[in-house]
């Protein structure tokens, strides 16, 4: 009898023991086993808008789920990475545009809803480029010099800058500093919408990535008259940069990164980091960044941590240096 029980439970023990390794197997599902949501904290058109969906399109020929792009603009890009803060670490919800002026000059200067960088995890740089100094097309200003004659007259100088402490407000608060003279930034949303002004000829001078205004420069809207790095953009190699033209102000220039909240396993951030690094790889993706004139410069995630923090640290003391505030 008591071996007849044995044999009658033995079919029920297997069942049990399938359902568990069943369920396991289940929770250990290869990533991504959905869609990636891919957070840009500003508007649509800028750099970090135009990296992310350049990637968007790409990102299918080397992962089985695909990369959702959702602008969440607002308080110069923090509003859209404290959602991804706030995040899941999941590896669902990512972020692009890490290494934006919120995340390396405006923690300097006022107080955060989280640390950029003991709050959420690096996981690659996918491009760095210049800051393009560009007047209207319909503008008699040529040069930073006629800039600085035209401030000099007692005329206003007002300066469209894709967000208050970003980047580009920084330099042009810089130029003010080492040129001497009065430069008003009026922040916006977001890169579209500052270059969408100065087109507009509301502003005196603007500044914005070579994504953000290559088009306008072609199309004549725009003149450009100096970049903000140590050496001429290669996009733009007629254009001096703002040192030759007797301007002490050269930046790390514009970075794009991607990263997700902190605590994410590192398998999935190894995952994210790998993927992206065969994307830039790729041909065709590499032609539909040179078109939108965004350089190319992968870094892997110790390296990308590694920059942000030198990068950080020297954007610090550039502030202190300018003794600028807001």
């Amino acid at each position: 009898m008591k071996h007849l029980r044995k044999i009658t439970l033995l079919p029920v023990f297997v069942l049990i023991f399938s359902l568990i390794a069943g369920g396991l197997c289940l929770g250990a599902e290869k990533y991504p086993t959905k869609p990636i949501q891919v957070i840009v904290p500003f508007s649509a058109g800028g750099s970090s808008d135009l990296t992310a969906r350049t990637v968007e399109k790409y990102w299918t020929k080397y992962s089985p789920q695909p990369w959702i792009v959702v602008n969440k603009p607002g308080a110069g890009g923090v509003l859209g990475e404290e959602f991804v803060v706030r995040s899941k670490p999941d590896g669902y919800t990512i972020y692009v545009g890490q290494g934006s002026g919120h995340d390396l000059v405006m923690p300097h200067l006022q107080k955060m809803p989280f640390d950029p960088l003991k709050d959420i995890a690096p996981v690659a740089r996918l491009s760095i480029h210049s800051i393009v100094i560009c007047v209207s097309g319909k503008s008699p200003l040529k040069s930073m010099k006629d800039v600085i004659d035209f401030a000099n007259k007692g005329n206003k100088v007002t300066a469209a800058v894709s967000t208050a402490a970003g980047s580009v407000d920084l330099v042009m608060r810089a130029i003010s500093k080492r040129a001497n003279i009065p430069i008003t930034t009026v922040p916006f949303a977001g890169g579209a919408d500052s270059t969408t002004a100065l087109a507009g000829g509301h502003l005196i001078i603007g500044g914005g990535h070579p994504s953000e205004v290559l088009p306008h420069i072609k199309a004549g809207r725009f003149r450009p008259i100096g970049v903000a790095l140590d050496k001429r953009d290669e996009t733009l190699p007629n254009v001096p940069t703002l040192k030759e033209q007797g301007i002490n102000v050269a930046t790390w220039g514009s970075v794009k990164g991607v990263a997700v909240p902190l605590g994410t396993p590192p398998e999935i951030i190894e995952y994210l980091a790998s993927t992206l690094k065969k994307v830039t790889e790729d041909k065709d993706y590499k032609k539909a960044m040179a078109q939108i004139g965004q350089p190319i410069d992968y870094l892997n995630t110790k390296d990308w941590t590694a920059f942000m923090q030198r990068a950080y640290k020297d954007y610090g003391d550039l502030i202190k240096e300018l003794d600028i505030k807001i």
